[in-house]
């Protein structure tokens, strides 16, 4: 982890980004910062760009123009070895889980633990276990992906991206697909993590529950404008934000006044 950084301090910057698809626009001009330790959501309606910032975010999807900086450092305009030491505080969870069929869990934690350190097979697989143990799955490290629940995938999921213990977790839609409990269960956890291990999360989600339940701030993208509306804690933003599209979004529950 990182030593020596105010705790509230930026550790995600973006500035002035651009996206594109060849000659389509997807986002103009976003800038929004991401605080060490905390969870920001991007949040908006479908076709807004969310995925796609997501891609430039982890390294996947070359900016047009602008910058992203993690502690300082500019993701794409540095060297490869600058690239390589960011990317090496990442953890994604992506969609599906991305977990390997044939391996179970404990290898599919372990493959980014024997590909990035010289630990020892016996090492590895300590770690591996503890961090299964982590995301509440201890005693399973023998199954396959096959055996899980969807909820359990996820959690298997964000045990092998913390592998490497990241200074940023990136989850994409993490409650895509999940039933209602279960998805309260992964933003518990999602909590949990923050809260014990001082991880910065960047969550991709539209579930309504979830952004009340993990966002201590959020940022909102609009497919309308290809920009980036507001950026404040959700349950501010509900009934204060000057944007009716931020507003209709967050009141789409009859719970949520």
């Amino acid at each position: 982890m990182i030593q020596d950084k105010p705790k509230h301090s930026p550790i995600l910057e973006v500035e002035n980004l651009n996206l594109a698809y060849g000659g389509y626009q997807v986002l103009e001009k976003v800038s929004f910062s991401a605080d060490r330790g905390k969870c920001i959501v991007v949040m908006g309606g479908s076709g807004c760009g969310k995925s796609t910032l997501l891609k430039a975010m982890v390294g996947l999807l070359m900016p047009k123009s602008g910058r992203i900086l993690v502690d300082s450092l500019d993701l794409w305009k540095g060297t490869e070895g600058e690239k390589s030491l960011i990317l090496k505080k990442y953890g994604v969870l992506f969609q599906g889980g991305a977990l390997w069929s044939g391996m179970n869990l404990v290898d599919n934690v372990s493959l980014p633990i024997q590909t990035h350190t010289d630990l020892s097979e016996a090492e590895i697989d300590d770690l591996a276990r503890y961090k299964l143990n982590l995301v509440g799955l201890s005693g399973y490290g023998d199954f396959f992906p096959s055996q899980l629940s969807g909820g359990m995938k996820k959690r298997a999921g964000l045990a092998r991206a913390m592998a490497l213990d990241p200074d940023i977790l990136f989850l994409d839609e993490p409650s895509a697909g999940l039933d209602p409990l279960n998805s309260h269960r992964l933003d518990n956890l999602i909590n949990e993590l923050k809260e014990s291990l001082g991880v910065t999360f960047v969550v991709v989600t539209h579930e309504l529950a979830s952004i009340f339940e993990i966002a201590d701030d959020s940022i909102f993208l609009d497919a309308e404008t290809k920009s980036l509306l507001v950026q404040g804690k959700p349950s501010q933003l509900v009934s204060n934000c000057e944007h009716e599209r931020v507003r209709e979004f967050l009141r789409r529950s009859t719970s949520i006044k």
